[in-house]
């Protein structure tokens, strides 16, 4: 059962759909004091999830941050590769024997993996591992690079990926409610544009469905799409 706090706020929350300002500025005015709460970007999207042409998935660089820093592991087997991507901030580099371990142990302590294109083949062994957990690296959100260490610097500086769920949304984690409101929405419309973007050619009529912003513990605020 919802607590008294969240169904007053639910209460007091717009009828209608919002602009992203005032949909950010409400959620920061009823915040929970006791910890800061992540703010999350829900999208419905108006697109079948069998059909595989319309797949959406894509990334997008926020740009006031991410809500963490990732560990990133990036598989190469070229030392020097290796070495860019570990001064841009990787947690962990190598090659087979991170694929060794990987099909070993059945898990990866890893936020985001990077590839070189001369690995993913080697890599696809360990894809019914890494793809459940959203980690298998994909040339469409830049995770399958010839860059690694470039790589590595953007997600570094904000960039996440995104990918429609098997009921056409998808979910974005984007600010805290402790962020400035002009932060929160500056990556509310980032990820939004990159959505957008991401519009499958062969995808007819409308698009988006409909569009939530929500904190952890509050309501769902609707935004105008």
């Amino acid at each position: 059962m919802a607590s008294k706090k969240y169904q007053k706020i639910k209460q007091a929350a717009p009828a209608q759909a919002v602009d992203v300002q005032a949909a950010a500025a409400f959620i920061k005015k009823h915040a929970r004091q006791s910890f800061d709460e992540t703010i999350e970007l829900h999208i419905r999207l108006n697109i079948n999830p069998q059909k595989s042409e319309l797949a959406v998935r894509g990334s997008v660089v926020l740009p006031a941050g991410a809500i963490s820093i990732q560990r990133i592991v990036v598989i190469t087997d070229e030392i020097s590769l290796q070495e860019a991507a570990t001064a841009a901030g990787a947690a962990r580099t190598g090659g087979e024997d991170i694929i060794a371990e990987i099909i070993e142990s059945g898990t990866l302590d890893a936020d985001s993996v990077i590839a070189t294109p001369a690995m993913m083949p080697r890599l696809t062994k360990a894809a019914r591992i890494l793809g459940p957990k959203g980690l298998m690296p994909n040339p469409k959100t830049g995770t399958v690079t010839d860059d690694p260490g470039q790589a590595v610097a953007e997600l570094m500086d904000g960039k996440i990926s995104f990918k429609m769920d098997q009921l056409g949304n998808i979910h974005l984690a984007i600010a805290k409610t402790s962020w400035a409101a002009e932060k929160i929405v500056a990556n509310a419309e980032a990820a939004l544009a990159a959505v957008r973007q991401a519009k499958p050619a062969a995808a007819k009529g409308e698009y988006i469905r409909s569009i939530t912003l929500s904190s952890t513990m509050g309501p769902g605020i609707r935004v105008a799409a």
